[in-house]
């Protein structure tokens, strides 16, 4: 199908004001079909396609390379296969002022707060270079648990997508994208809010880093991946690549590790998300060991299938 009419490709990297109306409205004039009727269901999963995580900055408080340019051709992607998608779920990365990220959480022996970008390790904690401001003891396990299941450390950064704020919000033009989805196909959107638990980091969207089973979303959200698998196509794409997309990749192919028939649906929108400089190499290979293990790198280009 061809781009609408009110869709200005200068107007993505803005923030404004989004038509959700008029949006709605013209999808539902350009082609009425419902998706509960579709033959072969497609499921389009966007990661963290946020304000904070695409606009240049200053709007933008952690800006991914090349990100407006990705959010484009999703957005493109989205018109021209409309017919074809079943249903559009977004994750939205969500914060609040003292989360164990943060320079709220740690202090040093001066009381000072560790800047944004700091590496915060379990040494550090153990010979009180960084001492938690509250729950020590937890904190103490936190880092211990990262570096020993996750195979990283603690990174301290500055605040982004807090409740409240227009960082938090979906880039305008995207929600524009969706709502003419929604028009167009009589379908619901699926919002996954993630990230507000203080005590862990929630890179992926399924899990966090660290299990924090005293919170009822504190676990795996199997619910969530269940109605993943039930789709006969899973696109993904979204920011950043080499950070909460990779995650949830690797969360979803833990998952379905057994089940080489739900990786196979999997097509990675390999022009639609882009990762933070520094961590290119490592990101692409682990997505070469993702198509390894049956999942499909396509382009926005490509036709559905």
């Amino acid at each position: 199908m061809s781009l609408p009419s009110f869709y200005a490709p200068e107007k993505v990297g803005q923030i404004y004001e989004p038509d959700l109306q008029g949006a709605y409205q013209a999808g539902a004039a350009a082609f009425q079909a419902p998706a509960s009727a579709d033959q072969q269901r497609v499921l389009l999963w966007l990661i963290d396609m946020q304000n904070d995580f695409i606009l240049p900055a200053p709007l933008g408080r952690l800006p991914v390379p090349n990100a407006v340019q990705d959010a484009q051709r999703t957005i493109e992607w989205i018109y021209r296969n409309v017919h074809q998608i079943t249903h559009i779920a977004a994750s939205l990365d969500t914060h609040i002022p003292f989360q164990i990220f943060y320079p709220t959480w740690w202090r040093n022996a001066k009381g000072e707060r560790p800047a944004p970008y700091t590496i915060i390790s379990a040494e550090d904690v153990a010979k009180g270079v960084w001492i938690a401001t509250t729950e020590p003891d937890w904190s103490a396990r936190y880092v211990e648990e990262l570096e020993r299941v996750g195979k990283k450390q603690l990174m301290i950064w500055p605040f982004h997508c807090m409740e409240g704020t227009a960082g938090r919000a979906l880039l305008p033009a995207l929600s524009e994208a969706i709502m003419y989805h929604s028009g167009a196909r009589t379908a619901q959107p699926t919002y996954l809010t993630k990230g507000t638990i203080p005590h862990t980091e929630f890179y992926s969207v399924v899990e966090p880093e660290v299990k924090y089973p005293q919170h009822p979303d504190g676990g795996l959200n199997t619910r969530f991946l269940e109605t993943v698998a039930s789709f006969d196509l899973i696109y993904i794409a979204g920011e950043a690549r080499s950070h909460c997309v990779l995650a949830t990749m690797n969360s979803v192919l833990r998952y379905f590790a057994d089940q080489p028939a739900v990786i196979a649906k999997l097509r990675f929108l390999d022009d639609c998300t882009s990762s933070i400089a520094g961590f290119e190499q490592a990101t692409e290979e682990r997505l070469r060991e993702m198509a390894a293990q049956g999942m499909r790198r396509v382009k926005s280009t490509d036709p559905i299938g």
